[in-house]
């Protein structure tokens, strides 16, 4: 039984062997028609790419092919350009020496005009003349510019050019043009030229801008009795008027322009010179009020002097008086102390605010010398930050120490001459007081005594 057995496995072995073997014998003949299907295909796709490589190569050689003609045309052509230049420069050589030996004489003549041009104008352009005749320099321009011989109209137009510049030089010519103001608006007005030399309105003087072909008023005119005189002699119909002219043709009024006034100086000295305003002005006040107070003070006074008997207690002489009648049956040693009593008790009312006008006259050239030491330390740190290269950079911190120094002996000196006035005045009340007193008491000893 075992025998059998195993009879029967080594049978299902054998078969399941042979269907193993069929199999893969099987699965290798597909691989091999894959394989060659495959190769057969990759044959298909190198041909095609071989006869597209070809094709390209064909295209590329016949590219090539035309460029080198195309080079060798274009050689020959420079070839041909080259010779042409080179006849071409024999050519003009040949006809600049035949235009040298026709022109002759000419060509002096045309270097001399194209110079005498260009020297015009540059002289035009900037002549105010050109404010009342614009235009005159396209001419010139050209003429100065050409290449060719001028013509004779082109003479004519530099010599008329020339003299009427020179014409116009010696006219004084009042005519109307547009004026561009300061803040870019433009005005028609009339003004009058003064040779080459001014142009002035009844504003004052007026500049031309050569460069915009404008006539603007100067920034800043010059000082009053300057542009006050150019606007009376504008206003003037007939007759002589005096005017300030530029002989420099507009240099000397720019630098009178660029000069400071009175009130730039002022405040140039700073915060300084503002306290020393201030003073002044507190001296000032306080005089005007002493002045005003006392001599209301001596007029009463005077005026009760006429009327001894009947005191009037709106004066000192006349509160002086009725302390007299008040104590006129006393003895005279109380009454002269009842007199001083009440010349004291007007002391404070007269003597108030003297004293701080002096001490404010004092005061006001030590501010100024404060703004002076202020003005020399700035001027000193200016110099340690930039050196000493550039004056302007220092000037400031200068006028600064300078301008003080003027303000504080400017205020002191009226000060101390109107405290001196005020002072004087005071003592003159103080006198006539004292002089009624001792009158007043003498008056009463002599009655006493008889």
């Amino acid at each position: 039984m075992k025998k059998i057995f195993n009879v029967v496995l080594l049978a299902v072995a054998t078969m399941t062997a042979g269907v193993a073997v069929s199999a893969s014998a099987n699965q290798l003949d597909d691989l091999l028609k894959q394989v060659k299907n495959d190769r057969v295909s990759v044959a298909k796709l190198d041909k095609k790419r071989e006869a597209e490589f070809k094709s390209a190569r064909a295209d590329k050689q016949a590219l090539l092919n035309k460029a080198k003609r195309e080079l060798k045309k274009q050689n020959k052509r420079n070839d041909r350009l080259t010779k042409e230049y080179a006849a071409n420069e024999i050519t003009l050589g040949q006809k600049e020496v035949e235009l040298n030996n026709a022109k002759g004489t000419l060509g002096e003549m045309f270097g001399v005009s194209r110079g005498a041009a260009a020297s015009a104008a540059g002289m035009i352009a900037t002549s105010i003349v050109s404010s009342e005749y614009p235009g005159r320099t396209e001419v010139l321009n050209r003429i100065a510019n050409s290449k060719e011989i001028p013509q004779l109209s082109d003479l004519e137009e530099l010599w008329f050019a020339l003299q009427t510049e020179m014409t116009q030089s010696g006219k004084i010519s009042k005519f109307t043009t547009e004026v561009t103001n300061l803040d870019g608006t433009k005005s028609t007005e009339t003004i009058t030229r003064i040779g080459t030399f001014n142009l002035v309105s009844d504003n004052g003087y007026l500049n031309y801008n050569d460069g915009l072909g404008q006539v603007q008023p100067l920034a800043k005119q010059p000082a009053s009795y300057i542009s006050s005189a150019a606007a009376d002699y504008f206003n003037v119909s007939s007759g002589y008027a005096p005017l300030y002219v530029d002989p420099s043709r507009g240099a000397i009024l720019s630098l009178e322009t660029r000069k400071k006034n009175l009130m730039e100086f002022y405040h140039e000295g700073g915060t300084v010179g503002y306290v020393i305003t201030v003073v002044a002005f507190l001296g000032f006040l306080i005089a005007l009020e002493r002045m005003i107070t006392l001599g209301a003070m001596g007029a009463k006074m005077s005026s009760q002097e006429k009327n001894m008997n009947q005191p009037n207690v709106n004066n000192p002489l006349g509160r002086l008086l009725k302390v007299y009648h008040d104590n006129k049956n006393a003895d005279v040693e109380t009454l002269e102390l009842k007199l001083d009593e009440a010349i004291l008790r007007e002391t404070p009312k007269i003597d108030r605010g003297i004293n701080l006008i002096k001490m404010f006259a004092a005061v006001a050239p030590l501010l100024g010398l404060l703004g002076t030491v202020i003005g020399m330390i700035l001027t000193f740190q200016t110099i340690t930050l930039f050196g000493t290269g550039d004056p302007k950079i220092m000037a400031g911190n200068i006028s600064l120490a300078l301008v003080t120094t003027a303000l504080g002996l400017i205020a002191a000196l009226p000060l101390i001459l109107i405290h001196s006035i005020v002072a004087s005045k005071a003592k003159s009340i103080f006198s006539k007081l004292d002089e009624q007193s001792v009158g007043l008491i003498a008056a009463l000893a002599e009655k006493e005594s008889n």
